[in-house]
């Protein structure tokens, strides 16, 4: 018994009710109307009769999800003044209809064409930008503005480096406009160079979506139809549960919004077990045609959003930290740019390995430690940093082949999160250090020592593998 045209009036939309659907002047007067205001967001709220003109069918249930059936639809034919006897008739006056209508349309379009052509005579730059947007094309030297971060003895949240990169790239990039689900101070998502969007500020490039994930996934689905404009959200991991539906949409319809997560992982500590994702990373890998990206460091943050910038068939889904990783030696470790491969040898064992191990995001780190370690003790180890499942997946066998080989079989996978889908990766004589219950409310260091995400429990874990 929602009253919605009142909720959305309550929202401060141009609301308008059609009380009869089949009053084409009426639903033609809504439209027209909706389309001369220009400050607000439109509603038409139309009236109808499901199954209208079916005399046993109509405003009955029978009519929502199974078909009327062909004694019905003659009775349907009959009321309505057509044959009962033909299928897939369309009439002179239809044909003709449409046939002025694309007339039209061609005529549209030959002017739309010559107006466009005087355009880029007087104004090539702003033509030649356009051009550029509706091709789905980035513009020269937008790649040259991504930061490069050097080691240093203060760690850094990937969603910082996250913020970082967007900062230094949205001069380049006038299409990349994003906000997040009232958490812009939180997910790093403020772009500080520009205003907020507004019906007074049409140039406003930071998006105030507020508490709303379901609606704020929705409207980057419209944005990403558009050509040129690169829209992006965020909010924590664990509300992407509230986002599924415009998620799948987006899978579905192979566009290309980017979806923000931060607050990735038992790392959150004290906002407890309700905020900690557990299930959320293999909920979204299991949807078909989503890129998921989780960055080990600053760097590969950087990598990611270069991935997820390029990428045009389907969204990308950047999972990021609350709290501060290391920044890795380039220089000691595998470059950042492996990234856009999925999974690589971030450092290679000293000789042959016996052993890898892998993870992705912050518990990257935590297996290089452990690897020095078990190097220490003459164990030769092999980490790899698996970022994504889904580009990974899509490397040739030999380039596969390359970081987990057949012959090493002693694998272990380290995430904070549930192990489905790691069986894969590991081989039935590896292992996986993950999450098996939901989390606890206390300090991030004290979950990760209750919950074995420790260096030593690493190392005990794969000395088990080799024995």
């Amino acid at each position: 018994n929602e009253d919605v045209a009142k909720r959305f009036e309550a929202y401060n939309w141009h609301v308008q009710v059609v009380e009869d659907g089949n009053d084409l002047t009426a639903i033609q007067n809504a439209v027209r109307n909706a389309q001369l205001e220009t400050q607000k967001p439109s509603l038409i709220k139309v009236r109808t009769q499901i199954a209208y003109g079916s005399p046993n069918k109509v405003n009955t249930a029978g009519a929502h999800g199974s078909p009327l059936g062909p004694d019905e639809i003659k009775l349907v034919k009959e009321g309505f003044g057509f044959d009962p006897e033909s299928f897939f008739e369309v009439s002179a006056e239809v044909a003709d209809f449409y046939k002025k209508a694309g007339d039209k349309g061609k005529t549209t379009n030959q002017k739309w064409d010559e107006l466009f052509a005087a355009y880029e005579q007087e104004f090539p730059d702003l033509a030649a930008e356009y051009t550029l947007a509706r091709k789905k094309q980035l513009p020269e030297g937008w790649k040259d503005q991504l930061p490069v971060f050097e080691p240093s003895k203060d760690k850094m949240a990937t969603r910082v480096a996250s913020g970082k990169v967007l900062n230094a790239i949205a001069d380049k990039l006038p299409g990349l406009i994003g906000g997040a689900a009232d958490l812009a101070p939180s997910t790093e998502t403020l772009l500080k160079k520009f205003t907020s969007f507004s019906s007074e500020d049409r140039g406003g490039r930071n998006l105030h979506f507020g508490i709303r994930e379901h609606a704020m996934g929705s409207a980057l689905v419209g944005m990403a139809l558009t050509d040129g404009v690169i829209p992006y959200g965020a909010t924590f991991l664990i509300f992407s549960e509230y986002m599924r539906p415009p998620i799948r949409l987006a899978a579905i319809m192979k566009i290309r919004p980017i979806f923000i997560y931060t607050h990735d992982s038992i790392g959150l500590g004290e906002d407890g077990t309700t905020h900690q994702p557990v299930e959320q990373l293999i909920a979204l890998r299991a949807i078909p045609n989503i890129t998921l990206i989780r960055p080990a460091d600053a760097n590969e943050t950087a990598q990611a959003w270069k991935v997820a910038l390029e990428h045009n068939d389907g969204p990308v889904v950047l999972v990021l930290t609350r709290q501060g990783l290391p920044v890795l030696d380039q220089q000691k470790y595998g470059k950042a740019e492996g990234l856009e491969k999925g999974a690589y040898i971030l450092s290679e064992a000293s000789a042959e390995a016996k052993l890898i191990l892998i993870a992705t995001g912050s518990e990257v780190a935590l297996i290089l430690e452990a690897q020095q370690d078990l190097e220490a003790a003459g164990i030769p180890v092999r980490v790899v940093s698996m970022p994504s499942w889904e580009l990974f997946e899509k490397q040739d066998a030999a380039y596969r082949e390359s970081v987990f080989p057949k012959n090493i079989r002693k694998r272990l996978a380290v995430e904070t999160g549930s192990p489905l889908g790691w069986h894969k990766y590991v081989t039935d004589e590896g292992d996986i250090l993950a999450m098996h219950t939901f989390g606890e409310s206390a300090p991030a260091e004290d979950l990760y020592k209750e919950f074995g995400f420790t260096k030593e429990n690493v190392i005990n874990k794969a000395k088990a593998l080799l024995d």
